[in-house]
C-alpha cells in the first residue's frame, strides 16, 4: 500500500484518498515572468511521477491533477514594464516556453491548468467570505489583509509558533496593517497597473489567495494532496491553509508534499552567485531524459546537488539501459514477476524512485545475460523494463535513436549519422585491405568526435558518448 510522508503530520502514513474514484492532487505551478529553472524542473518531474503512479493505482480517469499558473503578480508587472510590453504578452510567451520545457522533460499534461487571471470571480468571492467571517479586514489604503491572529492553527504546517513569529517580526513598512504578520489578500491598484473591479475598489489579488481560490474551485474545499517546492511551505502554503479553512470552515488538504531544494556543486542555486541555470541552458548541454533521470535518482525530499559529474553519471546509466535494449523487440508485459514486486515496494515507500531505479538496474543486468543465451527471454524482460520505466517517464525512446544521439546536442559534432555510417564502411574496407593507416585515421576521428564503434558478429554498431 502506498505510504506518503506528510509534512503536516511530520510522519509517513498509508495514503487513503477521500474518494478512490476521484483522487485529487494540486501542485503550485510557475509564476510566468521568466524561463523555468532547474528548481522548476524538479517540481515538474517529481509531481509528474506522483501523478503517473496515482494513475497506475487508481486509474487515469480517477485522478485529477491540477497545476496552476500564476499569471499576475509584482514580478510579472515589473518585468513587463521593463520590457515595455503588456503583461499578457509576457505571460503568454513564458507559458509557451514552460510547456515546451515540460514536453522535453516528458511531463504529462495536468488534468487542469488554471490561471489566476481567469479566476478573479472565485478569488474575490473567497476574500469576501473571509471578510464576512472576520478573518480579513479592509485597510484605509484600499488593501485587504488576512488577520493571522484570528486563525487558531496558524503555523501547523511549518511548525512555527505565532508568538515566536510575532517576537521576531520587524516593524511593518506598511502601516496600514494591524499586525506585521498579516498578509495581503487584495492590493489596491497603482497607476498604470493591471486591475480588476472588486467590492474594495480596483485592484488585484495577492499571491497566496490565488492558489486557495483555484485549488478549491477545481478540486473542492477538501482534497487529498497538495504539493510544491520546500521553499513554499512557509509562508505560502501556511497562508493557503489559513485562507481556505477560514473561508470554507472545512479541512483544506490531507497530505502535504514538498520536494527538497536544488544545490549547484553543493552551493545554493542563486543568480547572485552566478550558478543559476534555466532548463534550456542545461538542455543545451544535456538531453532532457538525462536531466529527468538525474532528478529521479534522488529521494524527492532530499536536497538535489547538480553538477556536470552528476549529469555525466546519469547519461552513463541511461546509456547502459539503452545498450541492453538495443537490438531487442520488447514484448508486452502482463506479469512483472519479482521485478514488479520490488519496484512497487520501492514506489509505495513514499515514491522512492531511486529504489525503483535500482530494481530496473537489476533487470538490465538480467537482460544482458539473457541476450547471449535466450533471446525470447531477453525480449520478455525488455518489455518488463520498458513498462516499469514508463511509470517513471524514462526509457521510452528507441534504443538506437538514443544511443546515436549521445549525451549532448548533435550540433556539437561535425559528423552526421549518415557520415558515421559511411566512415564505418570505409573503415571496414580499409581493415579488409589491411590499410591500417586509413583504419587508424578513421578510428582517431571517431575518438575525437566522441563516437564509440562496437564490432560484433552481426556487424558494427556505434553510439555517441
Amino acid at each position: 500500500m502506498l505510504a506518503i510522508y506528510n509534512n503536516l503530520t511530520r510522519k509517513k502514513a498509508p495514503f487513503e484518498p477521500i474518494n478512490p474514484k476521484n483522487v485529487r492532487l494540486y501542485v503550485c505551478g510557475m509564476t510566468v515572468y521568466d524561463l523555468c529553472h532547474l528548481g522548476h524542473a524538479r517540481v515538474l518531474v517529481v509531481f509528474d511521477v506522483v501523478y503517473r503512479y496515482l494513475c497506475h493505482i487508481y486509474g487515469k480517469d480517477h485522478v485529477n491533477y491540477v497545476r496552476n499558473i500564476t499569471d499576475i503578480d509584482d514580478k510579472i508587472i515589473q518585468r513587463a514594464n521593463e520590457n515595455g510590453e503588456a503583461f499578457t504578452e509576457l505571460t503568454e510567451r513564458f507559458i509557451e516556453a514552460m510547456h515546451e520545457d515540460a514536453k522535453g522533460l516528458n511531463i504529462l499534461p495536468p488534468t487542469m491548468e488554471p490561471r489566476a487571471t481567469t479566476h478573479m470571480t472565485e478569488i474575490i468571492a473567497m476574500i469576501q467570505a473571509l471578510v464576512d467571517k472576520g478573518f480579513a479586514y479592509a485597510a484605509d489604503n484600499g488593501d485587504v489583509y488576512y488577520d493571522v491572529s484570528r486563525f487558531q492553527h496558524y503555523g501547523q504546517l511549518s511548525g512555527k509558533k505565532l508568538e515566536d513569529l510575532q517576537a521576531g517580526a520587524r516593524v511593518a513598512v506598511d502601516q496600514a496593517k494591524d499586525d506585521p504578520l498579516d498578509f495581503v489578500l487584495w492590493k489596491s491598484a497603482k497607476p498604470d497597473e493591471p486591475h480588476w473591479d472588486s467590492p474594495w475598489g480596483k485592484g488585484r489579488p495577492g499571491w497566496h489567495i490565488e492558489c486557495s481560490a483555484m485549488s478549491t474551485h477545481c478540486l473542492g474545499n477538501h482534497f487529498d494532496i497538495h504539493g510544491g517546492g520546500m521553499d513554499l511551505q512557509f509562508p505560502h502554503h501556511e497562508n493557503e491553509i489559513a485562507q481556505s479553512e477560514g473561508a470554507t470552515g472545512e479541512k483544506f488538504v490531507n497530505v502535504w508534499m514538498h520536494n527538497g531544494f536544488v544545490r549547484i556543486d553543493d552551493e545554493k542555486m542563486s543568480k547572485s552567485l552566478g550558478n543559476f541555470f534555466t532548463i534550456r541552458e542545461i538542455q543545451a548541454r544535456y538531453r532532457p531524459e538525462i536531466i529527468r533521470y538525474f532528478i529521479l535518482n534522488s529521494q524527492y525530499r532530499s536536497p538535489l546537488n547538480y553538477s556536470d559529474a552528476q549529469l555525466d553519471s546519469a547519461y552513463a546509466a541511461l546509456e547502459g539501459f539503452y545498450t541492453a535494449l538495443r537490438g531487442l523487440e520488447p514484448m508486452d508485459a502482463d506479469d512483472y514477476g519479482d521485478y514488479g514486486k520490488e519496484f512497487f515496494h520501492a514506489m509505495d515507500d513514499d515514491f522512492n524512485t531511486a529504489g525503483a531505479i535500482a530494481v530496473l538496474a537489476e533487470l538490465r543486468k538480467d537482460i544482458n545475460q539473457a541476450k547471449t543465451a535466450d533471446i525470447e527471454k531477453a525480449n520478455h524482460l525488455a518489455g518488463i523494463l520498458k513498462s516499469l520505466a514508463d511509470l517513471l517517464g524514462i526509457l521510452q525512446d528507441d534504443a538506437e535513436h538514443f544511443l546515436k544521439q549521445g549525451a549532448k546536442p548533435q550540433a556539437e559534432s561535425a559528423l552526421s549519422d549518415e557520415a558515421i555510417d559511411a566512415l564505418i564502411e570505409q573503415r571496414d574496407a580499409a581493415r579488409a585491405s589491411k590499410n591500417w593507416a586509413e583504419s587508424d585515421r578513421i578510428r582517431d576521428l571517431f575518438k575525437q568526435e566522441g563516437i564509440v564503434v562496437e564490432d560484433g558478429a552481426g556487424g558494427s554498431t556505434w553510439r555517441r558518448q
